[in-house]
C-alpha cells in the first residue's frame, strides 16, 4: 500500500524485545502473530536447533522417519484428550487447516458420502491465507473478502453467544446439514478477525449441535495453542474433544514455521486399509522438519519444566484487576 509507512528494520531479538536498526528496543506486545511463548533467542531452543542442523537439517518425510518427529508426535498426542491421537505435521497454520479440510471431505467420501464436501465457520472467523483456508474467513469483513466470487463456497453463521444467534446456526444446519462437512472454530478467543471473546458454554453448545447433525467439529487453536487462554489448550477450558484440531504458532517457540493436524482414531481409521487409494494422500516438502521437531521438542520442555500456563493465569489476574476501572 503507497500510504503505509516504511516498515521497521529489526536487527535482533532477546526475551521480549525487539532491537530496531537505529538502537531502539521495543516491547513485542504481539509476540510475532502469538507464536513466540518463551520469548526470542531462548537458550534451551537455540541449542536443540543447533545440534540438530549439525546432525539432520532436512530430510524429506515420505517414506521416512527420524527420532525428532516421532517423539513430537507421542509428546502432542500426550498433551491432548486421549481421543485425539494422530498427527499430521504440516509446514505452516494455513497448511494445517488446508489438511483438516481435505481429511473431513476425505472421511466422509470414505464413509459413501461424497456430498458432504462443505464447511460452515463463523462470522469474523480467520483460518489462513491459502485458497481453502480464505474460504473459511469472514466472506464480508476479512482481509480476503475481495476474493468472495472466485474462492470455494462455504456457509457462514453468527457464533450462538445467544439464543437468537442459536437458532439462526440451527436453521443452516437443518438446512445444509447433509452438504456439511464440517464445522471450523477458533475456541474461546477470534484471533486476526479482531480478538473477539466468547465463552466456554458457546463452544460446548457448538460440539453438541455437531453431535447432533453428525457434522465433523475441526477445531483451530494455531493462535490460542499453548498457554495463550490460561489453560494449555482452549479446548481444555472448554472440556470438549474436536475430531480435528490444528496446531502451529507457538509449537516450535515462534522460531521456524511448523504445524500439526491432530485427528481422532475415528477420522484416522477412514483412511486406514489396505488400499492406497484410501490413503491420506498429503505430502509437503518441508512436512517433520527435524530442525522445526527440534524446536517444537524443546519448547515442549520448557512448558513442562516452567510454570508458563501458570504465569498467564497470574498475568490473567492482574490484568483484569487492572483494566477492572475502565469497565
Amino acid at each position: 500500500m503507497k500510504t503505509a509507512p516504511s516498515p521497521l528494520e529489526i536487527v535482533a531479538a532477546k526475551d521480549f524485545h525487539l532491537e530496531t536498526a537505529d538502537g531502539r528496543q521495543l516491547i513485542d506486545g504481539m509476540a510475532s502473530w502469538w507464536s513466540v511463548c518463551h520469548g526470542y533467542t531462548h537458550p534451551h531452543v537455540i541449542e536443540a536447533v543447533t545440534k540438530q542442523l549439525e546432525r539432520l537439517p532436512h530430510v524429506m518425510f515420505g517414506g521416512i522417519t527420524h527420532e525428532p518427529a516421532e517423539r513430537l508426535a507421542s509428546r502432542i498426542a500426550a498433551m491432548l484428550p486421549a481421543e485425539l491421537k494422530h498427527v499430521f505435521f504440516a509446514d505452516s497454520g494455513s497448511v494445517a487447516v488446508e489438511a483438516a479440510m481435505k481429511m473431513a471431505m476425505g472421511y466422509w467420501r470414505r464413509r459413501g458420502r461424497p456430498e458432504r464436501c462443505r464447511f460452515l465457520s463463523f462470522d469474523n472467523a480467520y483460518h489462513g491465507d491459502t485458497t481453502g483456508a480464505m474460504s473459511l474467513c469472514d466472506p464480508d469483513r476479512s482481509m480476503h473478502a475481495s476474493y468472495g466470487d472466485a474462492i470455494l463456497s462455504q456457509l457462514h453463521a453468527p457464533l450462538p453467544t445467544h439464543p437468537g444467534n442459536e437458532e439462526i446456526l440451527r436453521e443452516i444446519l437443518d438446512r445444509h446439514h447433509h452438504e456439511i462437512a464440517g464445522i471450523f472454530l477458533e475456541p474461546l478467543v477470534q484471533g486476526a478477525g479482531g480478538m473477539r471473546f466468547h465463552d466456554a458454554a458457546t463452544v460446548r453448545q457448538i460440539r453438541l449441535l455437531c453431535d447432533e447433525y453428525e457434522v465433523l467439529m475441526i477445531t483451530d487453536e494455531i493462535a490460542t495453542g499453548f498457554g495463550r487462554t490460561g489453560s494449555m489448550f482452549a479446548i481444555d477450558t472448554c472440556q470438549i474433544v474436536p475430531d480435528i484440531i490444528c496446531l502451529g504458532k507457538a509449537l516450535t517457540a515462534g522460531t521456524m514455521t511448523m504445524a500439526v493436524t491432530v485427528a481422532t482414531s475415528e477420522v484416522f481409521d477412514a483412511f486406514w486399509s489396505d488400499s492406497a487409494g484410501d490413503a491420506f494422500m498429503h505430502g509437503p516438502t518441508f512436512m517433520a522438519n527435524p530442525l522445526a521437531c527440534a524446536a517444537a521438542n524443546a519448547s515442549i520442555d520448557l512448558f513442562e519444566s516452567e510454570p508458563q500456563v501458570e504465569r498467564a493465569r497470574e498475568m490473567e489476574s492482574k490484568l483484569l484487576a487492572g483494566l477492572q476501572s475502565c469497565r
